[in-house]
């Protein structure tokens, strides 16, 4: 079974539902407490075993780049003793068996476009597809679990949870057969359907794990919903070739595409934090008092 070791992550969005922010610095560098959501996911990535991060970008996203490219003058500002701590955090963001790639996707075509523009860097092997915006707190990160599911079967892999019945219109939709030995093999997918013909409430979230095969099925794929190419189109036509997991990962997940789960994210990390933690958990007791 070939390891998965390259983790492609689409970056191409505007972000205009946090406009004035995203403005002038990507939506992906929106920090939760000390880390920007880009460098979440990559840290993720790296811990499920990735050698290669292909990061698909747009016009307005160099910041990204910057982020994970090394800053020379910065070090050597951090090159003192009572700073050693952060250069260490600065020199270890990417670690140095890991390389980054940086493509540019053009005309903004969906997601499956996305996925497609990493076809020649990818080449003929299982990949990560994972979408910054969906943040994870899990003890064994979520990549990790879906790259030990796919080295037990060999297949394609649906990040997916329960989502209320009544919001499946924001999720692609996955109908599945439970299988004797508690694998979830995907027999449908739906992109965004409306509550009342949704084939479950089981949602697809933004971790998959995708054979190449994916590639060509997408190259001949159409314009979707809203004019682009969706990636769930694609897969909806994998499943005539080959067989498709679900898989319900264990941890919390936190929309950061929306104001309200981002705040709920920073609010909930910033509790965890080693440093901040408990000052910070004794803080928003005192604003509940009041």
């Amino acid at each position: 079974m070939r390891k998965v070791r390259t983790a492609v992550f689409p970056v191409a969005g505007r972000g205009t539902r946090f406009l004035p922010a995203t403005k002038a610095s990507p939506k992906e560098m929106l920090p939760v407490v000390d880390k920007p959501l880009i460098q979440y996911a990559v840290e993720e990535a790296v811990a499920a075993g990735v050698e290669k991060l292909v990061f698909v970008t747009g016009s307005t996203k160099r910041a990204i780049e910057d982020h994970f490219d090394v800053d020379a003058e910065l070090e050597r500002a951090l090159e003192q003793p009572s700073k050693a701590e952060l250069l260490k955090t600065v020199r270890s963001i990417v670690p140095s068996n890991v390389s980054c790639i940086y493509l540019r996707q053009g005309t903004p075509l969906g997601l499956g476009h996305a996925v497609l523009c990493a076809r020649s860097v990818v080449g003929d092997e299982p990949f990560f597809v994972h979408l910054a915006d969906d943040l994870i707190y899990s003890d064994v990160p979520v990549l990790q679990q879906m790259a030990q599911h796919y080295q037990a079967h060999g297949v394609s892999v649906l990040g997916v949870e329960t989502v209320p019945a009544d919001q499946t219109q924001s999720y692609g939709i996955v109908a599945v057969d439970k299988q004797s030995n508690g694998v979830n093999a995907v027999t449908q997918i739906v992109e965004k359907p409306a509550p009342e013909v949704a084939p479950s409430n089981l949602g697809v979230v933004g971790r998959y794990v995708l054979t190449p095969r994916i590639f060509e099925i997408l190259a001949e794929t159409g314009e979707g919903a809203g004019g682009e190419i969706q990636l769930t189109d694609g897969i909806a036509k994998l499943l005539s070739h080959e067989a498709v997991h679900a898989f319900p990962f264990v941890g919390k997940r936190y929309d950061c595409g929306s104001k309200l789960g981002y705040l709920r994210a920073t609010v909930e990390y910033g509790m965890r934090h080693p440093e901040l933690g408990d000052s910070f958990r004794a803080y928003l007791k005192s604003v509940g008092d009041d």
